[in-house]
């Protein structure tokens, strides 16, 4: 059974920091892209954070300079690093996997983040 497993959100000031990790299981998380989403209440998910098998990450360009993406391959997690945060990083983050072979994607339930002023 594929799991994705995520925790750390929660509660935190504007400026403040987080960070998410999301635990996989059930999969080849080494064969996996593995992404972080956000989705706002009554928004669209938005892409935060990817990285390849290979290293390669990417970034939207609201998370460059204040957020840092992390896989552990030998312990199948991912972790995504937010600083200064805003109050517009607010919403839903999602852990996401896509095998770079097939396409094949999976998501995690998702991890609520609240930014307060």
């Amino acid at each position: 059974q594929v799991l994705l497993a995520e925790s750390g959100g929660g509660l935190v000031q504007a400026g403040g920091s987080l960070t998410l990790t999301c635990a996989g299981s059930g999969f080849g998380f080494s064969n996996y892209e593995m992404s972080w989403y956000r989705q706002a209440s009554g928004n669209e998910r938005h892409q935060v954070a990817s990285i390849h098998p290979s290293g390669r990450i990417n970034f939207a360009d609201f998370a460059k300079g204040r957020f840092s993406i992390f896989r552990g391959d030998n312990a199948n997690t991912l972790s995504l690093r937010m600083d200064d945060l805003e109050l517009g990083d607010t919403g839903v983050y999602y852990c996401n996997a896509r095998d770079v072979f097939s396409n094949r994607l999976f998501w995690g339930q998702g991890t609520q983040v609240t930014v307060s002023s």
